[in-house]
């Protein structure tokens, strides 16, 4: 062991005179610890808010989804879905209807998005029949039946096998003025995704009875595609649109959530330089530490020089001690960090109202990037901490430090 890093291990163990100097230090590698914790706690939480959402839009929403440029929808759709399955990284494709409509049960009302789908190619795109908690997806092959979420079920106040009423808004104009289209279904199934917002505004039919209820006749809305990489979906996405054309317009879910994801990532950045500054308070308390330390070792600084210590081993000294203060709390925060996010994941026991962000739990994704990057950045603030303390005690004059002695 170098004798520069002996004596500043030694130095963390304050003699009996100087407790205080002790308790300063190790309130220090306390504050560098709570930085450290506090930061990785945070960004795992980010993680794993941005993951949840990311796998709940997933499952509820295809990877890309293919319209009209027009917007009148897709006559031939039959060979766009055949010419789209033999683009590279595409596994499957489905087709549906998307319309606004309202939905009536007894006195409650409540405006909703009803999307027709036929249930197996559904079943290959979306995670709906995992997501159904009431009822079977199947009910939708050949009848009037309707899978609503499960709170947009709560507020009409309606259970399995409850009838509803759709009603559109594109009704017909006859002698007693302009009647809305309606129509009576039966509720076949209740689902819930997970995402409060989907779950209120969210409903599924038929393709044949979505069709025929906004007069669509032998047109859809859309097709919805998976890939085999949903993180390649917008690479894909350009692929697709060269190869259809137009009037084809394609786009991919990243595209569709972008304004969401990018807020996500702003806050995450925001949030990890405002925690840092915890880390940096700390460091000015490495910085006292190290000042107080030098001023109490100021005769033995004298003494080392005397014995032939240079101005470069008395830096060392300091800078060893500075940076194992930074270190110890590093590790510390790292295990504290570490600790609580597992904690927050396996007991969940912190809800969060659902209405607001989306879901109704706090998640936890740990990375291993997060906690390297939080480390390093902890150790490198600590270590720019010790220079200017450390640049001090090199520079007494060992004649004016033992002149007394």
């Amino acid at each position: 062991m170098r004798y520069e890093l002996f004596i500043s291990l030694r130095y963390l163990r304050a003699k009996r005179k100087q407790v205080l100097l002790s308790i300063i230090t190790f309130i220090s590698i306390g504050g560098v610890a709570l930085g450290v914790t506090a930061l990785l706690v945070t960004l795992s939480v980010m993680n794993g808010f941005k993951s949840d959402l990311t796998n709940k839009i997933l499952g509820t929403y295809a990877h890309i989804v293919v319209l009209h440029q027009t917007g009148q929808g897709l006559s031939n759709y039959t060979g766009v879905q055949k010419e789209i399955e033999n683009i590279p990284h595409i596994i499957a494709s489905a087709p549906f209807v998307y319309g606004q409509i309202m939905l009536k049960a007894g006195d409650n009302v409540a405006g909703a998005v009803v999307k027709g789908i036929n249930p197996e190619a559904e079943s290959k795109i979306t995670d709906l029949r995992r997501n159904i908690t009431a009822g079977n997806l199947d009910t939708l092959n050949g009848s009037k039946s309707i899978i609503l979420g499960s709170e947009l079920a709560r507020n009409l106040g309606v259970v399995l096998n409850e009838e509803v009423f759709l009603i559109s808004p594109m009704g017909v104009v006859s002698a007693f003025g302009f009647i809305p289209r309606m129509e009576k279904f039966t509720v076949g199934g209740i689902f819930n995704s997970g995402m409060y917002d989907y779950d209120s505004n969210l409903s599924y039919v038929s393709l044949q009875s979505a069709r025929d209820f906004f007069n669509l006749g032998e047109k859809i809305t859309g097709i919805a595609v998976k890939t085999d990489n949903p993180y390649r979906a917008q690479e894909v996405s350009l692929n697709m649109q060269e190869e259809l054309g137009f009037p084809y317009w394609v786009r991919s879910w990243m595209v569709t959530n972008r304004n969401l994801f990018s807020a996500l990532r702003l806050e995450k950045i925001t949030m990890f330089i405002i925690l840092v500054l915890i880390i940096l308070v700390a460091a000015f308390n490495i910085v006292a530490t190290l000042m107080m330390m030098t001023m109490e070792k100021t005769k033995d600084i004298g003494i080392l020089k005397a014995m032939g210590a240079t101005r470069k081993n008395i830096t060392r000294i300091f800078i060893f001690e500075g940076l194992i203060i930074g270190v110890i709390g590093t590790v510390l925060g790292c295990i504290g960090g570490f600790a609580i996010s597992k904690l927050l994941d396996v007991y969940q026991f912190i809800n969060i109202p659902s209405d607001v962000y989306y879901l109704d739990r706090l998640p936890v994704e740990m990375q291993l990037g997060d906690f390297l990057i939080v480390a390093i950045s902890a150790i490198a603030i600590s270590l720019l901490a010790t220079i200017y303390p450390s640049y001090k005690a090199g520079k007494l004059d060992p004649c004016e430090a033992i002149r007394c002695e």
